[in-house]
């Protein structure tokens, strides 16, 4: 056995230096968050923004309805998500209570960041619903899986096979991009494969518990995440008027979304717009692709909060009420 004085002056020591390394992650991540606000702003004033609010006008309106329907069938798929959670954790809510709270924490998780959106309204309105903590965050962590399951599969094919011409002074050529896109796809097969092995077996992840699925809700994953994140590059597709191929826009799109990730801006507001322009600004001008890029966080973003907020707002009614009559019957 070890001695109880070493324990003990290791035990401050091991303390101290994961402290210190997270104050070094936190401020390099504030120092990278600081340096993309700089970029953002740097392109943000030498846009001619009338010209990109004409641009905005100037989508044809059958291109500006394709995206719509794109926009509705991509945010009812992604509904379906946390019935992939009910499934995994046997909770008796119904399909509609399901959907209709994924429908309004996704609608705040794109415009104010996943913190506030898809954990905070998830444990407002699920508790709300008799739901328990620990349930809650394996529904939680299991759309989180869905989605990004989806993602590392849809990403890892355009890049793999459909590799996008990237700007000539960028360092990464189509190589590159095929072998990422290869270590992505074994990734999500190393998934699957792990679910065939070890179907409803429970992993504990940082005192978190996560279930390994049965093969087919694994496939049924990403079946409605594949399908969901080709969706969403359809809309833009549209709204950039079919102008660049299909897979370019799709693998500019998968790029940004990981770049908003990394910086934490809520909706990734100004990410994506700086990610289209490194990107296509060679291949379409930037006031077109700015003008892409508004009328999709119109359609995506902004008219589904709109919706989200009405039903939010219901929902917060009908517990008021049901509270009430609670304390009545109790009194």
């Amino acid at each position: 056995m070890g001695s109880p004085t070493a324990a003990g002056a290791a035990a401050p020591a091991e303390s101290t230096g994961s402290n210190t390394w997270a104050h070094v992650k936190r401020i390099a991540a504030w120092v990278f968050f600081a340096g993309v606000l700089v970029l953002i702003w740097r392109q943000a004033r030498n846009v001619d923004w009338w010209n990109v609010l004409a641009s905005v006008r100037a989508i044809p309106w059958p291109m500006v309805l394709a995206a719509a329907v794109l926009a509705f069938c991509s945010h009812l798929l992604y509904s379906t998500y946390d019935l992939l959670g009910r499934r995994m954790t046997h909770h008796t809510l119904g399909t509609v209570p399901v959907m209709g709270v994924t429908f309004i924490s996704y609608a705040f998780n794109l415009n104010f960041g996943s913190l506030i959106g898809g954990v905070a309204f998830r444990y407002r309105l699920y508790s709300r619903l008799g739901l328990g903590p620990n349930t809650i965050t394996r529904v939680l962590g299991f759309s989180m899986l869905t989605n990004w399951f989806g993602y590392f599969m849809v990403a890892g094919a355009a890049f793999c096979f459909s590799p996008m011409t990237l700007p000539p002074n960028w360092r990464i050529d189509s190589g590159g991009l095929r072998v990422l896109g290869a270590g992505l796809m074994l990734a999500g097969v190393a998934y699957l494969a792990l679910c065939a092995v070890a179907r409803e077996h429970t992993w504990n992840i940082r005192g978190h518990e996560l279930d390994t699925p049965p093969l087919r809700i694994a496939l049924l994953q990403l079946v409605i995440s594949c399908a969901n994140w080709s969706l969403i590059g359809g809309m833009l597709w549209f709204l950039l008027q079919r102008q660049i191929e299909y897979p370019t826009v799709l693998s500019v799109l998968l790029v940004a979304a990981v770049a908003g990730v990394i910086t934490h801006v809520p909706g990734g507001l100004g990410v994506l717009e700086a990610v289209f322009l490194a990107l296509l600004s060679h291949r379409l001008p930037e006031a077109q692709l700015l003008g892409a890029i508004l009328a999709y966080r119109a359609l995506y973003y902004l008219l589904p909060l709109a919706v989200a907020l009405v039903f939010y707002a219901v929902a917060e009614m009908h517990a008021r009420r049901l509270r009430k009559m609670l304390l009545a019957a109790s009194g």
